[in-house]
């Protein structure tokens, strides 16, 4: 990693990026967790761009302290569309007319793979209990994670135990990085749209801000796609945020993207790192849909093959639950100073000794778990980009990740997001949860994130209700019998 020498760092008014309503090919298509539900007044666009929380929570409660008032206003403000699915969540049997979920980023394909799997507890098991193994991870699991990605990640050279650094969960890893890499005041580069619950990861503990490089839908040639990063738009973005007083400290990566599904080539990721070491910034890469690139075509390359950065490694295995995130760092000071956070972000003995044995049976993973999770996702992305094409709906992917970022624009009246949160509304008012670009920091009115790792018969109720909401039709009954049909066609269980 790189550093970047201090100075005082002073808030921006704004963080301005380019915007587009160009519409898009559909041709394309073919290419927070609970942030899918912000208000329509939610103040977070300000702030990413550079601007103070403070100003919005200050009227907090009398029993909160101002950072309490905060985190207590990220929370009111993030929540409303996860609350009201949990009151009214979806159940074949139990609540047939319940909110289908396809806003939660969360692979739910292969539980039965992960269930069927054998368990032992043998008497190793003892070694994994104490004294107090949350206060630094069994080095037999650094051993494991090395190993693995190694493997995975196809890095030059094998990665080393001790540079790996294990805490529960990518929230955690965000915010250690963020504590130990910033002042308060200071902020990370991101591309936006990007997955918005980063914004709380480095602000509520380390007080980083978030300068977007905002990404547009415009085509504007030949070798161009939609939405793609650039080093010139980094270089726009961070003289902005110098010019307005902004110390940036470092980069912030995920690839595959979040939400966009978009994959960075080899040539890519080598100019974004001749940028930041230009500037002397820190590079923090999110690989968490490294495992999850199910088009053989899309050319997926780790980081690890070029130069070692940031790794978090839950939701391949789709147990975001167990909150198991992994950094590999080669700067000794950086893997120390997180790994002393073990002490309040640390793992128990049990889910380092099950991860431990799940990352080292690799005949499993590479016989088993693998090839069915590929096929699973490429059966539900089909069936799911298949009816948007239906309906004449743009979208992107590139064949990974768990979601489709689709172009609903033409369905707003006015190119606004108070436009996009009513029919995100619509939506939900018609019992299923989508996410809203907004979210996500998109500049562009009307893009929605549309998750598809799900069992069939869900995703083909999820899909006649947005039908129904799209083509403005009210309550046709859902059709469980087709679905029923389309499960056992498309999608292996």
């Amino acid at each position: 990693m790189f550093t970047l020498p201090q100075k005082e760092s002073k808030a921006p008014t704004t963080c301005p990026g380019p915007a587009s309503t160009q519409d898009l090919d559909s041709n394309h298509g073919d290419g927070l967790e609970r942030e899918c539900s912000r208000k329509p007044d939610w103040k977070l666009p300000e702030f990413c761009g550079g601007g103070d929380p403070t100003a919005t929570a200050s009227s907090g409660s009398s029993h909160l302290s101002s950072r309490g008032s905060i985190i207590k206003w990220f929370w009111d403000s993030a929540e409303e569309g996860y609350r009201t699915y949990h009151m009214d969540e979806y159940d074949e049997d139990k609540n047939p007319s319940g909110i289908i979920n396809m806003g939660t980023s969360e692979n739910k394909l292969c539980f039965d793979l992960l269930s069927r799997r054998p368990r032992t507890m043998p008497r190793v098991w003892g070694r994994w209990r104490g004294p107090c193994p949350s206060l630094c991870p069994n080095f037999s699991l650094r051993e494991e994670v090395a190993r693995f990605l190694s493997f995975y990640c196809k890095s030059p050279a094998p990665l080393k135990p001790e540079n790996v650094v294990v805490l529960n969960g990518c929230a955690s890893l965000f915010s250690a990085l963020a504590t130990v890499l910033c002042e308060v005041g200071e902020a990370f580069l991101i591309p936006a749209p990007y997955y918005g619950a980063i914004t709380q990861h480095v602000y509520l503990y380390g007080g980083v801000r978030l300068v977007c490089v905002y990404l547009d839908s415009e085509v504007t040639g030949l070798d161009t796609r939609p939405f793609q990063l650039t080093v010139e738009k980094l270089e726009m973005a961070l003289q902005r945020a110098n010019f307005e007083g902004v110390k940036v400290k470092g980069l912030i990566l995920i690839n595959p993207q979040n939400p966009l599904g978009d994959i960075y080539s080899p040539g890519e990721l080598r100019d974004y790192l001749e940028f930041a070491k230009r500037h002397k910034l820190h590079v923090m890469v999110d690989e968490v849909y490294m495992l999850s690139v199910f088009e053989k075509s899309a050319g997926y390359h780790s980081v690890l093959s070029l130069e070692g950065r940031v790794e978090p490694a839950s939701c391949d295995f789709g147990m975001s639950g167990l909150r198991f995130g992994t950094l590999y760092t080669e700067n000794r000071d950086v893997a120390t100073a997180v790994a002393s956070l073990c002490r309040y972000h640390g793992l128990s003995g049990l889910v380092q000794y099950q991860m431990a044995q799940l990352l080292r049976d690799r005949d499993w993973i590479n016989h088993v778990y693998l090839p069915e999770n590929h096929a699973r996702l490429k059966a539900a992305y089909t069936y799911v980009s298949g009816e948007l094409r239906a309906l004449g709906i743009p979208f992107l992917s590139r064949g990974a990740g768990f979601f489709i970022w689709v172009d609903l624009r033409k369905y707003l009246p006015e190119a606004t997001f108070k436009e996009e949160m009513l029919l995100w509304r619509r939506f939900l008012d018609n019992k299923v949860l989508l996410s809203c670009g907004k979210a996500f920091q998109c500049k562009e009115p009307g893009w929605f994130r549309l998750v598809f790792s799900d069992k069939a018969h869900r995703l083909c109720l999820g899909m006649q209700r947005v039908r129904q909401v799209l083509e403005a039709k009210s309550q046709v009954p859902d059709d469980p019998a087709s679905c029923q049909s389309q499960e056992s066609g498309n999608q292996r269980r």
